[in-house]
């Protein structure tokens, strides 16, 4: 069964930062997909960043660019998540998904019906 598990939120200051961990089980992690979202109170879902294993390419939402950074620990099986410079309006409940197997395109040219596998959230609150 595979299983995803976003941890590592919590409250913060505006400009401060924090790495948010995905940790996976259930499937080789070799060939995957792993985006990280988001959901503010009252807002819909945004797809903030996301990683393809085959190439180690990546993607970012021009919000969160030059903040945020995501990375994998094959050997943890965990996709991290290290956002800094944080603002108010990144305030959200952050979750990851994964899609197992090879992906063609780049993975931010996939909608989030990509994913298979959706891991509960994490709280980050970000104060002024």
């Amino acid at each position: 069964e595979v299983q995803l598990q976003a941890s590592g939120g919590g409250l913060v200051q505006s400009g401060g930062s924090l790495r948010l961990s995905c940790t996976t089980s259930g499937f080789t992690f070799r060939d995957y997909t792993i985006g990280w979202f988001r959901q503010a109170p009252g807002k819909e879902r945004e797809g903030v960043s996301c990683i393809k294993s085959s190439d180690g390419s990546t993607y970012y939402a021009d919000t969160v660019k030059g903040r945020f950074a995501i990375s994998s620990d094959n050997a943890k099986n965990t996709v991290y998540l290290q956002i800094n410079s944080l603002k108010p309006e990144d305030t959200a409940v952050y979750s990851c998904a994964a899609h197992v197997g090879r992906i063609r395109y780049q993975c931010n040219e996939y909608s989030d019906r990509l994913y298979d596998f959706w891991g509960q959230g994490t709280l980050v609150t970000v104060s002024s």
